[in-house]
């Protein structure tokens, strides 16, 4: 377990808080002056949260501590933290419940075609698509927590799920090229390599016969030999008295 892996499980922890800061029981703060309400909680947690995906992405990358696990827990950990803002912001009211199938929706189809892909043997990593959206998730999330205490924020919220939206489809079509064509060169790689797997066979059973048939012309060779000399030697005894 190295340092960039534990901020991934860290982000992952985050998630049941940021869920109860939004729908528990309201939480009103006051801290030098400033109101503390149940949404700030909330935005603060969110921003955490999307700090330690940045930063273990460039620890990993700094460190050279880039690992397999890492690679596909922390998209996963993306996911579900994306995914419980939005439901639970669906639950506030603050965004259309279509939006955020669509995105849920679209989060579940990346991570099953990640999954069959890592089944083959293949990581399909977050292409520059996937970061911009994942960019504009943050910022759309954040406008929608503001939002909920500044109406005025709403605009902003739903220009930048819009822009969410479009992202979100454009690197879809991406992974499921990317799965595509992946996918297609490991079945056509082992297409072939069954296929000279059974040429292979073909010629090591074509061998036997063929050492097996020399084989067996070699004995009836040396039966026909040894029954002529049996013949000659018959031949040649005189006749009994």
């Amino acid at each position: 377990m190295n340092l960039p892996n534990g901020l991934t499980i860290a982000r992952i922890f985050f998630v049941p808080l940021l869920v109860a800061a939004l729908l528990e029981e309201k939480i009103v703060l006051h801290w030098q002056g400033a109101l503390i309400t149940n949404d700030v909680v909330a935005l603060i947690i969110f921003w955490l949260a999307a700090a330690t995906d940045l930063l273990d992405g460039y620890l990993a990358r700094r460190w050279k501590q880039v690992t397999t696990i890492g690679t596909l827990l922390d998209p996963i950990a993306d996911k579900l933290l994306v995914s419980a803002a939005l439901i639970s912001l669906v639950q506030l009211g603050a965004i259309r419940s279509w939006l955020v199938v669509l995105l849920v929706g679209r989060e579940f189809a990346v991570s099953g075609l990640r999954s069959i892909a890592a089944a083959e043997g293949y990581t399909i990593q977050a292409n520059e698509l996937g970061k911009t959206k994942t960019f504009f998730q943050v910022v759309a999330i954040s406008f929608l927590l503001l939002s909920i205490r500044h109406p005025d924020m709403t605009r902003w919220a739903t220009l930048s799920l819009y822009v969410v939206v479009f992202f979100s489809v454009i690197s879809a079509i991406s992974y499921f090229v990317k799965f595509w064509r992946v996918i297609d060169d490991s079945t056509k790689q082992r297409r072939r390599a069954e296929l000279l797997d059974a040429e292979r066979q073909r010629q090591r059973e074509r061998i036997a016969v063929n050492r097996t048939a020399a084989a067996e012309r070699r004995r009836t060779k040396a039966d026909r030999l040894r029954a002529r000399e049996f013949s000659g030697q018959a031949t040649d005894r005189p006749p009994s008295a």
